[in-house]
């Protein structure tokens, strides 16, 4: 056991990788939960699944680090070659390990499928390693020391690594008891800008304590901000920053950890006994998608209406013929008379209606790309605004859908009705 802080890198393998075919999301989540412990990682490599390249990386890496974590090539392909590599870096024969073997004919079982060849070659583990546990997946994971390091290998499927990475942490954590966990908060906001909000700290709060680091990640369409300290620091002081933060920016703090405004939404709807709808076109059923990821949103949430042509705003949603000839379905009455149609057939308590221009066409002088409108609330108590997102179209109906949701957050909590960035990007007065 080592009482300095051990050097960790992470070996990601993977074709799809290394194409673009897949994103890497798998090193910002082990990063996450390494800094909790006080640790940077400190490198991470991306191959190809080459045998011989692979072999080499981990036999180099655990020549001069103390942990070596592995990502991707447990499954059942030819092209996953993570267990043959370990073997070949640690001089070993490939072997059946009975533990895995059990744990795959249990995940075969639970599925009713049969356990054919391909699966039974993930139960070929290197000659003295041990299994890391697998709730979910078919793979286990496989742990072994190498000369003065700790091989760790976990499988590249984001959700069954973030199940493994309690096992990871222990394991480290029994090595290095000495370590020093850091205090992280996280802070979930939407409608603020990363250098805005940098700038009015520095401007609002110059004598911040150097014990608490604060740092900013954007992303869409919410905005993390972390504070972070040494587990020996004052923990009045995060506090301290925390209170100082919310004076700053309380009405653009959703909540903390991985909260999303989706969650916050339910769970306010949900205190007050009330239901949401939606009526969306632009943004295609979004709003919808967003609210029903949140496991229990059938208590606030039973309907919505994706209305994208005017025909289906006039015969779903009753938005009058008139409406439209007259002022086209990026606007204000019509968007306002789809929230009403959505409360109508829903008998729901409040709604999110949207309609714009999601480009990159369609856009014009009037009513250029990105311009959007937006109504929410109650029938006696609706609201509407205008906006123009002139992003791509992707992002623009991420941005917009977020900002339906934030405009209902705002109305049941009763803070001023705009972000920051909303009130940039606003077209009218809102009413």
């Amino acid at each position: 056991m080592s009482t300095r802080t051990p050097r960790i890198q992470m070996l990601l393998t993977g074709s799809e990788l290394m194409s673009g075919d897949t994103v890497d999301s798998n090193s910002a989540m082990v990063g996450q939960r390494l800094g909790e412990l006080g640790i940077t990682l400190e490198r991470k490599i991306t191959l190809d699944d080459d045998l011989d390249a692979l072999t080499a990386a981990i036999r180099e890496i655990s020549t001069y680090a103390d942990i070596l974590i592995v990502n991707g090539g447990l499954g059942p392909t030819v092209d996953d070659l993570t267990a043959a590599a370990l073997a070949a870096a640690a001089g070993v024969a490939l072997g059946e390990n009975p533990r895995a073997l059990a744990h795959i004919e249990s995940w075969c079982e639970q599925r009713q499928i049969p356990m054919d060849a391909a699966n039974r070659k993930q139960a070929q583990l290197p000659a003295g390693s041990d299994i890391l546990p697998n709730i979910t997946g078919s793979a286990v994971g496989i742990a072994m020391t190498l000369g003065d390091c700790r091989v760790l290998c976990t499988p590249g499927v984001p959700g069954e690594l973030r199940n493994m990475l309690d096992s990871i942490i222990d394991d480290i954590r029994h090595r290095h008891p000495d370590l020093q966990p850091r205090h992280i908060l996280r802070l979930q906001t939407f409608g603020l800008g990363e250098s805005a909000a940098q700038q009015c700290v520095a401007d609002a709060l110059p004598d911040w304590p150097q014990q608490v680091s604060l740092g900013f990640r954007a992303g869409a369409p919410q905005m993390e901000i972390k504070l972070t300290a040494a587990s020996d620091a004052d923990p009045g002081l995060q506090a301290g920053c925390r209170e100082q933060l919310e004076s700053l920016f309380g009405d653009h703090i959703i909540g903390e950890g991985n909260a999303t405004l989706a969650a916050r939404v339910l769970q306010l709807l949900s205190d007050r006994g009330r239901q949401i709808t939606t009526a969306e076109s632009c943004t295609g059923g979004l709003i919808a998608s967003m609210l029903t990821r949140v496991p229990g949103s059938s208590a606030a949430f039973e309907a919505g209406f994706v209305t994208y042509s005017n025909r289906m705003k006039r015969d779903l949603l009753a938005v009058p013929e008139a409406l439209l000839e007259a002022h086209g379905a990026v606007s204000e009455p019509v968007v306002r008379a789809m929230a009403e149609g959505a409360l109508a057939r829903s008998g729901a308590d409040m709604a999110i209606a949207v309609s714009g221009i999601a480009g990159p066409d369609g856009g014009s002088a009037e009513k250029p790309v990105g311009t959007v409108w937006i109504a929410w609330g109650s029938a006696a108590d609706l609201h509407s605004c205008g906006l123009c997102w002139p992003v791509e179209r992707s992002l623009f109906q991420t941005m917009v859908a977020a900002a339906g949701l934030d405009l209902i957050r705002r109305q049941l909590l009763a803070l001023p009705p705009l972000s920051w960035q909303a009130e940039r990007r606003r077209i009218d007065a809102t009413r």
